[in-house]
């Protein structure tokens, strides 16, 4: 007998457990985000059996249709912003020909990095659903909760040796900005 590897199995049970419930009642869960978070599993579960990248999958539904598609691709195209949501939303932006994604949902694996966090935030999406959270993360060996932690201190008490050079140099960009009567604001 033959056995083959079916890249787009996810196990239905995950997404029904009790946790997970309780979770759809909180925030308004329907089967058709179930759907489209076993979607975004498939899709991580395939880059990762591929090599492609990490255990994470994003998907972008707009309308209830699928515009945008992104597994991790860090290691395999040697990019550290090529995260799973930020290739799918760069691909939903494309699609609509715009950079908000204002009536789309992000479906997403795990709970987003603090850059793709910021990046979707910047694409102002109507909804964030995500799966594992970032202790699940953590576990595997993905720590952005260190990154978190980092962020939330003062530029100079962060690992990451950092300094401020040239702000005087810089400052008039914002007002040439602010004066500028063509700009479109994002």
């Amino acid at each position: 007998m033959k056995v083959g590897l079916n890249l787009f199995f996810v196990p239905y049970r995950s997404l029904t457990d009790p946790f997970f419930q309780q979770n759809q009642q909180s925030m308004s869960i329907n089967q058709q985000d179930v759907e489209f978070m076993q979607e975004a599993i498939a899709l991580a579960r395939r880059g990762m059996i591929l090599n492609i990248g990490g255990p994470f999958g994003a998907i972008v539904v707009h309308q209830g249709s699928i515009i945008g598609h992104g597994m991790n691709r860090v290691t395999s195209h040697n990019d550290p912003t090529a995260h799973a949501e930020i290739v799918a939303i760069r691909e939903a932006c494309a699609h609509l020909e715009s950079y908000q994604l204002t009536e789309c949902t992000i479906y997403t694996t795990c709970e987003p990095c603090p850059m793709c966090l910021g990046a979707i935030y910047w694409a102002r999406p109507a909804r964030l659903v995500y799966a594992a959270d970032r202790n699940d993360a953590s576990v595997a060996g993905f720590d952005d909760d260190y990154i978190y932690r980092e962020i939330q201190l003062l530029p100079g008490d962060r690992h990451l040796p950092t300094e401020s050079l040239g702000r005087a140099l810089a400052l008039p960009l914002f007002k040439e900005w602010d004066a500028k009567k063509d700009k479109q604001m994002y």
